[in-house]
């Protein structure tokens, strides 16, 4: 059965993009119709200028789409990677996700299979509450959380958080942990679980 997948990152410096380049090939692997779209970037110019890692980044990214609100109608299932922003998501991640009320209102965002996966500076830098946080949003969706919890060794290798693939990244933009794995895992897992949703939905 085709499930379109969307994978809907925000990212400053690049980490949270190539999270989202892992998961849309997993995704692609287990058969789902799969996009790519990044959250707008609403940060100041001078802010962004600041900091030639950002800058750098916006550039090599100008022509990945940016998501809108026909791409989580389209979606059956979606993965978001996010930065944590002192233990909650980006702003520019909340002001998509509060332009969302008409679909919601309309039920269209209802029974979606969400997961969600992010990054921070160090592993105690508010990972996991990031992680939950996005979520609180999607059970106002009355989407079905798909989280990885400890469903497979990748995991555990990964640092174990079963709320959603989180990596530390040092001053220089390297990840800390071999997170690979665990994101494939946890894309095709939201692609198995949507396939079956929608399958016996039907």
């Amino acid at each position: 059965m085709s499930i379109n997948l969307a994978v809907i990152y925000y990212s400053s410096t690049g980490t949270n993009y190539q999270l989202a380049q892992w998961a849309a090939e997993a995704g692609k692997e287990a058969g789902a119709e799969v996009k790519v779209l990044k959250v707008q970037e609403l940060a100041p110019e001078a802010a962004i200028a600041s900091n030639p890692a950002w800058k750098a980044h916006l550039e090599q990214t100008k022509d990945v789409p940016t998501v809108s609100l026909d791409d989580l109608e389209w979606a059956d299932a979606i993965i978001f990677s996010v930065p944590t922003r002192f233990g909650n998501v980006p702003g520019q991640v909340k002001q998509f996700l509060d332009s969302t009320g008409g679909l919601w209102f309309q039920g269209k965002l209802a029974n979606k299979v969400v997961s969600a996966m992010t990054s921070a500076q160090n592993s105690h830098g508010g990972q996991e509450q990031t992680v939950l946080q996005l979520y609180t949003t999607m059970y106002h969706w009355g989407a079905i959380v798909v989280a990885p919890g400890y469903t497979d060794g990748s995991i555990f290798a990964a640092g174990g958080n079963p709320y959603g693939t989180s990596v530390s990244v040092d001053q220089d933009g390297n990840m800390k942990e071999d997170v690979l794995g665990a994101v494939q895992h946890q894309a095709k897992r939201v692609v198995t679980i949507a396939a079956g949703l929608k399958k016996g939905l039907q």
